[in-house]
Formats: structure tokens, sequence, C-alpha cells
């Protein structure tokens, strides 16, 4: 990233990425960051427990995991407000990606957490130094809104049990969660059930009319006193637990190949969407902050926050949007609010983290509950909707791969999907016929087919709007082969690409037409198609006189092959030189009008 005003990084810079923003560092900003950073420490709180409780990991994890990662990637990411920490997309994730392979909240379920955080950091870095941070972009805004709202509804879903205070055998699939809780629906809890209500009742009221105060933290106070009243001894609630009052411990996750090749798809599909994540919340707060950013960098810091995590205890990590938000309305001016915010949650895990002993686990559920259904995006997804039937065909596949296969294949099944609406717009360009306009001024060409004007019975003008590649190639053909008149001109300014299948094509057109005794002419061609064509010696078997600069050039020249006879009982009269001489007379006007561009 090159900040404004400060010139272009050089090579220092660029190997340590927080040396452009040190010099925005002050007295002043010091004070704000402190400040927004305190405010972070104590929203996370809440959430980092919640988030290692959905990934099935000790809640102390959720803590480690809004540590480490976000010092990492403050220091060397090119956003001055992202905040990199344990979020629920990633926690669901990860949970998902490990729970097959290992019992939830064990030890060996630990170690290959932060072996998936390792290999996720791992490909990110391959992304980053390859600089293939642009497939990102394969995955589309609908994949990512429908995964998301179907990851916000396994979120709840897991939560139920907890909520409702029964202990249930499932897998952790959405299907038998909601199978099981039907059928101990006679079991509920009212003691849990009432406390985790209160809890969501205390976020959604706090959040309304207080909206600056810490509602979750508030309401996690409330229902641990309501919890107190209800079953003082603790024997009908569960509770969180005391969290180890530590540094996050130096781990060392599992390499065995084994274990590396069951996560790696768990391992890929987490590293897009975190990047996908980071890069869209830093993007986001960007506009508005007016920062210029490197997405390259910030993919560095992304990897390296979960490489370096991965030996911290901390799982798998991505920018986090409420975070992130109220970094920046807090008033944080660079990235040392976000390591002041890593350095308040330390002192605050390591003097009260006997506090979480109080939580109860209905509390949390009714915590997450909330945080699910702040995933869903119901602007995003009515706009999509009402978009294009491909877009929410796309969304509404990912949303139900999310509940009923695994996460990580519900993002390839949306990518795929895609991908193959992609291909299949890209694969029919839009083909219009285009004609002087008779009522300009100036040379001016319109779609024919809006103006209803009438066509010449000898020449066929055509603009191909797309890349005439293979994909293309045969509606194209099909289109051309439909068209009646002899001569044809393609226009094509809006070819940006031409692979050797499409102009194989356009070769084999041009032949057909000849045998037929008309022909194909080329104008207003992209100097990297024009480059194409000659580095493949087709402009030769094309016609060196075939293609033109203009279409006032093309179609002069051209119209000099017509057949006077047929020019002779046109009406049409569609050209300038149709009112000026029949086809093969010459006049002074003419090469005025051979000069004239189009």
């Amino acid at each position: 990233m090159a900040i404004k005003g400060t010139g272009q990084p050089g090579s220092w810079t660029r190997l340590l990425p927080f040396l452009q923003w040190a010099p925005m560092v002050n007295r002043t900003s010091l004070k704000a960051d402190a400040q927004a950073g305190l405010t972070n420490a104590i929203i996370v709180l809440p959430q980092g427990v919640a988030y290692a409780l959905i990934a099935g990991l000790p809640p102390e994890y959720g803590l480690y995991a809004a540590i480490v990662p976000a010092i990492v990637a403050a220091l060397f990411g090119s956003s001055w407000h992202l905040i990199s920490g344990p979020t629920a997309a990633m926690s669901i994730v990860v949970f998902t990606s490990v729970s097959p392979l290992a019992e939830p909240g064990t030890a060996q379920f630990i170690t290959l957490a932060l072996t998936l955080t390792l290999m996720k950091g791992i490909f990110q870095l391959i992304l980053a130094s390859a600089r293939l941070g642009v497939l990102v972009n394969f995955v589309s805004h609908s994949v990512v809104i429908g995964f998301t709202a179907g990851a916000a509804v396994v979120i709840a879903s897991s939560q139920l049990q907890n909520l409702l205070g029964l202990n249930l055998d499932t897998d952790g699939s959405f299907t038998d969660t909601w199978w099981q809780v039907l059928h101990h629906l006679p079991e509920i809890d009212p003691y849990s059930l009432a406390v985790g209500l209160l809890t969501l009742l205390a976020c959604v009221l706090l959040k309304r009319f207080r909206p600056r105060w810490p509602n979750m933290l508030i309401a996690l106070f409330l229902a641990s006193g309501l919890a107190l009243l209800l079953d003082p001894g603790r024997q009908h609630i569960a509770l969180v637990g005391a969290i180890p009052a530590s540094l996050p411990p130096f781990s060392l996750p599992d390499l065995s190949l084994g274990n590396i090749s069951a996560l790696a798809s768990g391992a890929l599909a987490i590293g897009l969407l975190g990047l996908v994540e980071a890069a869209s919340i830093a993007r986001a707060v960007a506009s508005r902050s007016h920062q210029r950013l490197d997405g390259n960098q910030e993919f560095i810091g992304q990897g390296l926050s979960n490489v370096v995590g991965a030996f911290f205890s901390s799982y798998a990590s991505s920018g986090s949007f409420t975070r992130t938000g109220v970094n920046y309305t807090s008033g944080a001016r660079t990235p040392l609010a976000a390591i002041f915010a890593s350095g308040f949650l330390l002192v605050i895990l390591l003097l009260f983290s006997d506090l979480t002993a109080w939580l109860p686990m209905p509390a949390m559920a009714g915590l997450l509950l909330v945080v699910a259904w702040n995933l869903i995006d119901f602007h995003h997804i009515r706009l999509i909707v009402r978009a294009a039937r491909s877009e929410a065909t796309v969304l509404s596949v990912t949303f139900a791969a999310t509940l009923l296969v695994a996460l990580e294949f519900a993002i390839y099944a949306g990518v795929i999907l895609s991908l193959v609406f992609y291909l299949k717009r890209t694969s029919t360009p839009r083909i219009v016929t285009i004609l002087p306009d008779p009522d300009a001024r100036h040379p001016f060409f319109v779609n024919a087919e809006h103006k209803r004007l009438p066509y010449c019975p000898q020449l066929r003008i055509i603009r191909i709007e797309g890349s005439l590649f293979f994909g293309a190639v045969n509606h194209v053909q099909e289109y051309l082969q439909n068209i009646r008149e002899p001569r044809l001109l393609i226009v094509g300014n809006g070819m940006n690409f031409v692979d050797i299948v499409g102009a194989e094509m356009l070769v084999q057109e041009s032949r057909r037409r000849r045998d037929e005794g008309g022909d194909l002419y080329l104008c207003n061609l992209k100097d990297g198609v024009v480059r194409f064509l000659k580095r493949n010696n087709l402009v030769a078997e094309l016609g060196d006189d075939h293609l033109f600069v203009n279409k006032g050039q093309a179609i002069h020249r051209i119209y000099q092959r017509l057949d006077p006879a047929i020019c002779k009982t046109c009406t049409a009269k569609i050209f300038r030189e149709c009112h000026l001489a029949p086809p093969g007379a010459r006049s002074e006007q003419e090469r005025e009008i051979l000069r004239q561009p189009a």
C-alpha cells in the first residue's frame, strides 16, 4: 500500500510494512488507539469465548486467537483499521473440518485445529507470494452471502442443546441436531431456557436502545446473576468454567501425512474464505477512511497471522467485522489499536480469568443466537434474489449445501456454480447489427433493431460484444451462418480477446463466404487482437485488405465491391456512399469520405 503523501513504498517498507504507517504515530494517535483498543478488548472477551465453543475448543482458545493473530496481522497487513481474530464463519468451518477426525475439546482435536490453521496460513502465503490474490474474486458475493447465512443457521442449531439444557449425542450435522432436539423436547430444562432467553432479550434491547454500551458483556452479567438466583447449587445450569490465567502457550501442530491429507480440503476452503472475509471488511472500511489498500500485502498479513498463531495456541483467524467496525467508529488512527486491544485482552485474561467460571452455557448459547442472526445479510439477500435468477440460484445452492454437506464443499459448490453461470454468459456473447443513424448529423452507428432501420441487401455490419474464445465459437459461428447478406463486416471493438479457435473460425467463415461469392471483413480491432492474428499468420489468410482501422474506411472500401445492379434497385440507401455514386465510381467526394473517421 502506498499511503497518501508518503510516495511509493521502498524495499524495506515492502518487507516491513509497518514502517509505512509508523510516521503517523504521535501522542494524539496513541491516545485514540489506546481507547479504541480497550473498547475492543472488552467486546472480544465474550465473543472469543463464544467462538471457541462454536469451534469445539476450550474457551481460552478463543481469547488466544484474538491476541497473537491480531498483532501479526496489524504489523504485516495493509489496512489501518482491520482487526483479525476468531470469527463465527471460521469457527464453524474449523469444527466441521476437524470433528470427523477427533472428539471436540480433546487434546487431539486441539492439535488438529492448530494444524488446520497452519495449513490455512501457508496456503494464503503461497497465494500472496505468487500474487494470486485474484483467485478470491472467483468466490462471488452470492457465495459468501449464501455460505454466511447457512453458517448462521448451523451455528444457531448447534447451540440449541445448550440453550435448552439438553445433553444430546449428535454427529454435529444440521439434520441430526434438529432430529435429536425434536425427540428430546420433553427434557428441556426451564432454568437453562430462562437464562438463555434473558441473554437473548438483553442483547437485543441494549443494542436497540443503548447501541454504544457493550451489550454482550452486560447481557452475560445479567444472565450470570439470574443463573445464581435460579440454581445456586449449580445442579441444573451448566457453566463455562474458569479459564487458565496464562499467556498463549507454545504449541506444535501435527504434521503427519495422514492428517495433512485429511485436512487439505478444509484448509483450502477456509483459506479462501478467510481471504474473502478479510479483504471485504478491509475494503469496506477503507472506502470510509479513504485509505489505499494493498490487497496482496493484506494476504501476507493474514497468512502470517495464521502461521504464527498456530504455534501459539491460536486457531484459524480472519478479519472480524464487528471488531473492525468498532475499531473504526471508536476513533482508531493506526494499526496500533489492534496491538493495544491484544495487550488489554491479555491483561484481562491474566487478572480476571476466574470470571468465566460464572458464565452459564445457556447464556453463551443465547449470545451465539444473536451472533448468528446478525450474520444473515437480509438486505443483500433481497437484492440478489431480485437482481438475477443465476445469482439467486448460486445463493440458494450454497445455503442448502452449507446445511446438508461439509461446509468446505458448500463453498466449492457455490464457486463451481458461479463459474458455470459465468462461462455460460461468456460463451454466448451478445451480437448486434449496427447501422448508421439517419437522424445524426455526424457518422454515428446505432443498434438497427432498436431503431428498426432497413438493412442493406448486400452488406451486414455486426458488433460482437464479448471475447471470441473456444467456448463462444459455436454460438458465434451459428449466428454468422444464419446471416443471409453475402458480405459481412465485423466490428471488433467489443472483443477483448481472441484465441486460436476463434481466429480459425473467422478464417473458415471467410472462406465459406468467398466460395459463395461474398466476403468477410474486420474493423476496429484492438491492438492485442491484431498482434495475435499477425503472430499466427492469420492476417494473410483473412486478407490484408480485409482489416480496417475504422467503420468509415471499411464501408467505403466494401461499397466499391458491391454489385451495382442490386444497388440501383435498392431503396434503403443507408450509407452515405449510396447517395454519392454507384459502386465502382470514384470521386473527390468519396476520397474525402475515406479520410473521415467513423
